[in-house]
Parts: C-alpha cells; sequence; structure tokens
C-alpha cells in the first residue's frame, strides 16, 4: 500500500474514529430497480395472465411490462428492461440443459465427471389410520379410512445422479443447512463422486442452499463439487423433482403408516428397489427449445415495436 494511501486512512480515522474507515458515497446513478422488483417481475412471468385477471394466454415482455408498471410494481418499465431480467434466468437454465446433455461450457464432459440432481421434499407425514387399508378387490377399489391420527412428519432428502440414474436418499427432522450439508457428505464420501474430477449439484434456491454462500460452502467441503442453481421460480428443470413425484405415487400414497421410523425404512427399501430398475428420465426440453422460445420472443417484440413504447407511458 502506497504511503500515500496509510496518511489518508489514519488522519480519516484521527478525524472521525472507526466511522472514518466506512465508503464514502460514491457518483453514480444508483440502481434503477431494486432486487425485490426484479424478483416480482419474474415471479408475475411464472404465472398464467389469466391467474391476475389479464385477459391473455401467455406474457410477452411488453405485456408483462405495461402490468408490472399498472400494478406499481416497478413504475415504468421497457420491455427491453424486462427482457433482460428473464434472459438473466434464461442463461442459468442453458446451464443446467447443457449439463443434462452432458456438456460445461462448450466443452463435453468426461466419464469421471457427474451431474447430480438434489433437493427436499418436506413434510411427508405418518398417518396412522383408524382402520387397515383394504386392498382392491375383484369388484371393488383400494379402501383408505379417512379416520387417522398424526404420527409426525420428516423430510426426505435426495440426490439423483441424472446419467448413473441412481439416487442417494436420507431422512431428516426437518430441512435446513445441516441437512443438506449431510447429504452432500454422504454423496461426496462414496466413489465415484470422492475421486471424481468434477460433479455437478443441480439445486432450485431454497433456503437449505440458496446463493452464492451456499455455493462456497459446498467447494469448501469438497473441492471437486460445483453447484448450479436453477432459475427462481423454475424448479421444474431439476430432475430431481421427477423422482419425488414417483415417491409420492409409489410410496407415500395412500399415506398409512404407524410410525416415522416406518416411513424412513419404506423410503429406504424403495431406493434400493428402484436403483436396481431405473431407466433415465425421459427428458425432451433442450437449449435448442429454450433458444427457439426466446428466438419467438425476440421476434415478437421487434413486430410489435409499439408495445414496447406504450409499456412505459401506461
Amino acid at each position: 500500500m502506497h504511503l500515500d494511501t496509510v496518511r489518508r486512512w489514519r488522519g480519516r480515522f484521527a478525524d472521525r474514529g472507526l466511522g472514518g474507515l466506512s465508503d464514502r458515497d460514491r457518483s453514480g446513478r444508483p440502481p434503477s430497480y431494486t432486487a425485490l422488483q426484479v424478483a416480482e417481475a419474474k415471479a408475475r412471468a411464472c404465472r398464467l395472465p389469466a391467474e391476475t385477471v389479464v385477459p391473455l394466454a401467455r406474457w410477452s415482455c411488453p405485456d408483462l411490462a405495461r402490468e408490472l408498471a399498472a400494478r406499481d410494481i416497478t413504475g415504468p418499465v421497457s420491455a427491453s428492461t424486462v427482457r433482460r431480467w428473464l434472459a438473466e434466468d434464461a442463461l442459468k437454465a442453458q446451464r443446467v440443459l447443457d449439463l443434462y446433455a452432458r456438456t460445461w461450457q462448450g466443452k463435453a464432459l468426461g466419464e469421471d465427471e457427474y451431474v447430480i440432481s438434489a433437493d427436499e421434499k418436506t413434510s411427508i407425514q405418518a398417518r396412522c389410520r383408524c382402520h387397515p387399508t383394504l386392498a382392491p378387490g375383484q369388484a371393488r377399489a383400494m379402501r383408505v379410512n379417512h379416520t387417522y391420527g398424526r404420527g409426525g412428519a420428516l423430510a426426505y432428502l435426495a440426490a439423483y445422479d441424472v446419467h448413473q440414474v441412481r439416487v442417494s436418499g436420507r431422512t431428516a427432522p426437518r430441512t435446513g443447512i445441516d441437512p443438506f450439508t449431510n447429504l452432500v457428505t454422504q454423496v461426496m464420501s462414496q466413489e465415484p463422486y470422492k475421486s471424481a474430477k468434477r460433479a455437478f449439484w443441480i439445486v432450485d434456491n431454497g433456503s437449505s442452499h440458496r446463493g452464492q454462500k451456499s455455493g462456497d460452502r459446498l467447494t469448501a467441503a469438497f473441492p471437486n463439487a460445483v453447484m448450479v442453481h436453477t432459475p427462481v421460480h423454475a424448479s421444474w428443470l431439476n430432475q430431481v423433482e421427477i423422482h419425488f413425484s414417483v415417491v409420492q405415487r409409489k410410496v407415500v400414497s395412500p399415506n398409512d403408516f404407524t410410525d416415522l421410523t416406518q416411513v424412513g425404512d419404506r423410503l429406504r427399501a424403495f431406493e434400493d428397489r428402484y436403483n436396481a430398475t431405473a431407466q433415465p428420465f425421459q427428458w425432451k426440453f433442450t437449449t435448442s427449445d429454450l433458444d427457439d422460445l426466446l428466438a419467438r420472443l425476440d421476434q415478437h417484440t421487434a413486430d410489435h415495436p409499439e408495445e414496447s413504447s406504450a409499456a412505459l407511458t401506461a
């Protein structure tokens, strides 16, 4: 550090104490929109217009800009700004889709690189039915008694290897950073992930693994692990959600368990059965589909420039 810099900081400390060491206000235009406003715009884009009593089948960027301004969510905003916000999440989606196609930053993944889709299924209850569930008969559907006692609830955390088609899971009383870290440790302490060149962890933006801090924690614990987030409100991109839907249909429903121990035992037994017979999910939404969708949005904006200008004056 230069001597003049030391003198300047020492003088500021002598004049104003610790407060003098704080950063001073900087010049430049402040951000026009807050992170909360941007998040609300993305949330609106992920809902059907009809849900907000807008007589449209789908949103265009000009339509969404007009809606945000009319409801005083952002104030006047251009369609191009809305398009840029959504494009940021489109880039995140493209990274996930590339990993499903076994590429990363334009390069094919090696045989010692793995893609893991992970998340939590919350609040799986143990409902003890007052009368036993009856299996279907010759002229009778399955009968499930609707009166039950509550035996508590637990969370099921799972890591699904997209290409090896293998699930590793565990249960916990609740979700959180520690239960998710335990899942990561369980997986990354085993082969082939322990000695892998890289293991990509695809997660959504849940509180257990949100933001850059979560990615830093993962890499600090396991240097060969890379966290990749899906866009906000796009957890459907996470393939483990498909596995959770299978668990819901084949394990949890109808919910008739004596206690949480039975729930955990059933989940673990199902994992063994699933891993012995599972096939890769037929994932059909690719980066080409995403590019086509974005191209159509761009073309719509170009064909209707008057809508963009109208959004600014709405």
